[in-house]
């Protein structure tokens, strides 16, 4: 006899559950999206601890007719597919057949519904697989399932459930995520009574964000658009300044249907590329529409994944979309509270007192002079400027500084919105410090100032000209001080700005060298004595085989028997001093990239070394000239506002601000 025998069908569901409910946070997924499926515009959710004694799910959608209602709960019954040709153009969020009778194989389940809108309906009871009552009952349109007890028949089960609090954090992410997929629906989710979501299923995106994340933070969101041919991308996204600690605030919604996707999601960080802090995540609401027959929904259990037949097109319209959407943005974080309406605002100011005069200033300069006398003979005056060309410098200073013969002098790229471009669109600044003459520190200050001329420009940002996309306006700042020898003073019109003057060099640094990496071969130079290095024998086998990357990025490297290298030539621009140090890091990045490391994303962390070692580093004194420079280079950058790590540059604070600091404005 045969030891093969068919399961029972009871026994086939219990193993199918093991699958498909997995938690009660999967009961409410696997209902809640039944009752999308049925057409419904209000969807009410409410649990009782955790779900574990009750999940209870009621819609206003089509309901379930008469003659189906006991069918459902059958395996493989779906009324969603009927040929394997449906399986390739899924447009719904079930399709499997294969949730309610799991759920009802494990739990208590009862299910009121109606079809049409003569108030009669049927009800169904069901205990662990089995019906116990089936009868008619007056019910309006729509369906209402209630599950209690879940797992009461599988105590394994059970006792491995986490705390109430763990299952409860599932289910409202769950409906979280829902809740942005379908802002045309109305949800509610209730716990032991209390509500915990409310949408007004209004159909706008932007006020399903308020209900989940909280409307200061929808207030800051930006909108996203993008298609192509095959695809369609509509959503908001997060400025730079909002960040999270992990992923959990990206959502993807693919023909309606929540995902997680690790292309999709790097697709969207490299969008927000030096945009993000080191370690943070942005949030974002993606909703993409396509075509069916391009994505495989039906590879993943929990239909939580998905498989792209044009991926590279996806990934190329996500970082597109992001892209285009933060560059027509001046991403400079507020330093408080957005500014309250201007009409509130001209009823409320005290009168403004005018304590600058020019002629005033102009009669006191012949005072101001002896003083500064006084000041530089201090002990602790002011350093002159080295060698780079005025600005105060460590001993990353680059080597482009001391070979100035070898580039043509920097000139501003041509900008279609720079700082002269976009000066019609300011208002004059006022003439208090906008005609305001630069005051010297020192007595020495306006000799160095002369020298510092030409060789700061040089050494500040010695940049190719080019045609980068038009961007939003940089603002025209007028600098006033430094503050602790790190972060620049400045003002315009609009209020006060706060620049960290390494931050901004960097940035400076670092879209010139990025330039410079990709062209190597130009600047290498071959070494009169070179570099010995030493390594393990794994990292040197490792590194012979990472040699013609190395050259792409313009490092020559040759064996020198046993564990030796000998660096043969790299790059002339490479910070002076510095370059021993850049190579070893270089080779360093390879080595640690097992996978093997794009020559683009090599080159771009060789650029973002070499600039966070070539800027000015945080307490070294600037002059106002110096400062002048460095924010008109920062205005010309591709992208002024955070630096190659993600870290902001530039904080403002409004003129309103301000006076609310001071009481000015009550």
């Amino acid at each position: 006899m045969g030891k093969i025998t068919i399961l029972d069908e009871h026994i086939a569901n219990q193993i199918a559950a093991g699958e498909v409910v997995e938690r009660p946070s999967s009961v409410v997924k696997e209902l809640v999206e039944n009752a999308v499926d049925a057409g419904s515009t209000r969807i009410d959710v409410s649990i009782e601890e955790g779900g574990l004694q009750l999940i209870r799910v009621t819609d206003n959608g089509g309901g379930i007719e008469e003659d189906d209602v006991e069918a459902a709960f059958f395996r493989h019954a779906t009324s969603k597919i009927a040929t394997t040709q449906d399986l390739f153009s899924i447009r719904t969020l079930g399709f499997r057949g294969e949730a309610l009778p799991s759920i009802a194989a494990v739990s208590k389940v009862e299910c009121l519904t109606s079809h049409g809108s003569t108030g009669l309906g049927v009800r169904l009871r069901i205990e662990g697989g089995t019906v116990r009552l089936k009868e008619d009952a007056a019910a309006p349109r729509g369906t209402d399932l209630s599950v209690r007890e879940l797992f009461y028949n599988t105590p394994a089960r059970l006792k491995y459930m986490k705390t109430v609090q763990t299952e409860l954090g599932h289910v409202t992410d769950y409906m979280y995520r829902l809740a942005l997929a379908y802002p045309n629906i109305a949800f509610t989710l209730k716990h032991n009574g209390h509500v915990l979501l409310q949408t007004l299923g209004s159909g706008d995106l932007l006020q399903a964000v308020a209900a989940v994340y909280g409307s200061s933070l929808a207030k800051s969101m930006l909108k996203i658009e993008g298609e192509t041919l095959d695809y369609k991308l509509e959503g908001l996204i997060s400025k730079p300044e909002l960040t999270r600690a992990n992923r959990g605030g990206i959502t993807t919604v693919i023909n309606g249907r929540y995902i997680r996707s690790f292309p999709v999601n790097q697709a969207l960080l490299q969008g927000y590329h030096t945009l993000l802090p080191i370690g943070r995540f942005p949030v974002a609401v993606l909703h993409l529409t396509m075509d069916p027959t391009l994505v495989d929904v039906n590879v993943h259990p929990a239909k939580l994944e998905v498989r792209f037949s044009k991926e590279p097109e996806l990934i190329a319209l996500i970082e597109n979309a992001v892209r285009e959407t933060l560059g027509r943005q001046r991403l400079i974080p507020q330093g408080a509270a957005p500014a309250a309406p201007a009409r509130v605002r001209e009823q409320l100011v005290q009168e403004q007192l005018e304590l600058y005069r020019p002629q005033a200033a102009a009669a006191a300069e012949p005072a101001a002079a002896p003083q500064a006398a006084v000041r530089s003979e201090a002990p602790a005056a002011a350093p002159s400027a080295s060698a780079i060309g005025g600005v105060p410098r460590s001993a990353g200073t680059p080597a482009a500084a001391a070979q100035p013969q070898q580039q043509a002098p920097w000139a501003p790229p041509a900008r279609a919105d720079g700082p002269a471009a976009s000066a019609p669109r300011l208002r004059e600044a006022p003439a208090a410090y906008a005609e305001r003459p630069a005051q010297p520190r020192g007595p020495g200050d306006a000799r160095e100032a002369a020298a510092a001329s030409g060789a700061l420009l040089r050494a500040l940002a010695q940049t190719e000209a080019s045609a980068p996309p038009a961007l939003p306006a940089f603002p025209k700042l007028t600098p006033i001080g430094q503050l602790h020898g790190t972060y620049i003073v400045a003002q315009n019109e609009e209020g006060l700005f706060l620049v960290d003057q390494h931050a901004a060099h960097e940035r400076i640094n670092y879209e010139h060298y990025f330039d410079l990496f990709g062209r190597p071969a130009e600047a290498s130079q071959e070494l009169l004595v070179p570099m010995t290095l030493e390594y393990t024998s794994v990292e040197a086998l490792r590194l012979t085989e990472k040699l013609p990357q190395l050259e792409q990025a313009g490092v020559y490297l040759e064996p020198f028997g046993g564990t030796s290298f000998l660096v043969r030539a790299y790059p002339h621009w490479l910070p002076k001093g510095e370059e021993q140090a850049i190579v070893e890091e270089m080779i360093d990045l390879l080595l640690q990239d097992k996978k093997g490391i794009d020559i683009a994303k090599f080159r771009e962390k060789a650029a973002i070394m070499c600039s966070c070692k070539a800027s000015i580093k945080a307490n070294q004194s600037m002059g106002t000239l110096e400062i002048e420079v460095l924010l008109d280079r920062l205005a010309a950058c591709r992208n002024p506002y955070t630096c190659p790590h993600g870290r902001p540059i530039v904080v403002s604070f409004s003129t309103y601000e301000l006076e609310k600091m001071f009481k000015r404005v009550m």
